[in-house]
């Protein structure tokens, strides 16, 4: 079976609308998928599936923050009409407004104006986010690609890097359970934190309901996957995988092209199979 539970539409900081999404996943054979926006859910409003071999399990992505760690987690199987995740889409959704005016007024203040203007030119009428200012920073010519943007204003430690508006850990998983849902840490090996940090997140992450963590994201070396296994079975979680797609342009998060779980795991979809 083909999986992907993690992947993004331009309705957040990806390339493909909603409905170009599903062509692709149903180009590339895959039987379940899940679109994981960033804080928003708005793809569901137009996203079907294109055959009855594809299944679409309702998900997103929510910013929080741990120990002043900027740490994502993906809500599976979600109940998008409930009061939980809607109230959880509302307040991140300011958050991440206020989010954008303050990265605009650090960037004005190193000499670029209407920067959030700028950015929301990029978001198809959706959330902004970090890599919409970056493109922008490339139109004007302030750098000449998006990973200068980050190397130099956005990425972490940097003007733009700022996170502690997010919801923390308890708050978010409370949403994603209230919706009926699944909480998996997204991506645990792309955070720059030891190897005790990320047991102690985990461990924070389990004690207030979370029930997974991606054991796979994107292309990864199979010692890599070998250790995340190990890692998801040590804490007695499920385990998740996805490319965490944005772009074509990105072989090492290509939609659909996620390697099997290892035996060892027990993946995350038994919850709803």
């Amino acid at each position: 079976m083909n999986v992907d539970l993690h992947c993004h539409t331009n309705v957040s900081d990806g390339t493909l609308s909603p409905a170009e999404l599903i062509r692709l996943a149903a180009e590339r054979n895959i039987n379940m998928l899940s679109i994981t926006d960033h804080d928003s859910i708005q793809a569901y409003e137009t996203a079907r599936p294109s055959n009855a071999d594809l299944r679409l399990i309702p998900g997103i992505e929510f910013s929080s923050y741990w120990n002043k760690f900027g740490v994502h987690i993906v809500g599976l199987n979600l109940d998008l009409s409930s009061a939980a995740i809607q109230q959880g889409v509302a307040q991140q959704s300011q958050a991440r407004e206020d989010r954008g005016e303050k990265i605009a007024e650090k960037l004005r203040r190193l000499g670029f104006d209407d920067c959030l203007a700028g950015a929301k030119s990029f978001t198809s009428g959706g959330q902004v986010g970090r890599p919409h200012f970056a493109q922008h920073l490339v139109a004007i010519g302030a750098v000449s690609s998006i990973q200068q943007a980050f190397k130099k204003y956005l990425g972490a430690g940097k003007a733009g890097d700022i996170k502690e508006q997010w919801a923390d850990l308890s708050q978010v998983v409370d949403w994603i359970r209230g919706a009926g849902g699944v909480a998996v840490l997204a991506h645990p090996t792309k955070y720059k934190m030891t190897r005790s940090k990320i047991n102690q997140l985990i461990e924070d992450f389990t004690a207030v309901g979370g029930e997974a963590i991606e054991v796979i994201s994107g292309l990864q070396i199979p010692s890599v996957t070998k250790d995340m296994a190990r890692l998801c079975n040590s804490h007695g979680l499920l385990a998740s995988c996805g490319s965490d797609f944005h772009s074509v342009q990105q072989p090492w998060a290509a939609l659909g092209m996620v390697a099997p779980l290892p035996d060892s795991c027990t993946p995350v979809w038994q919850r709803w199979s």
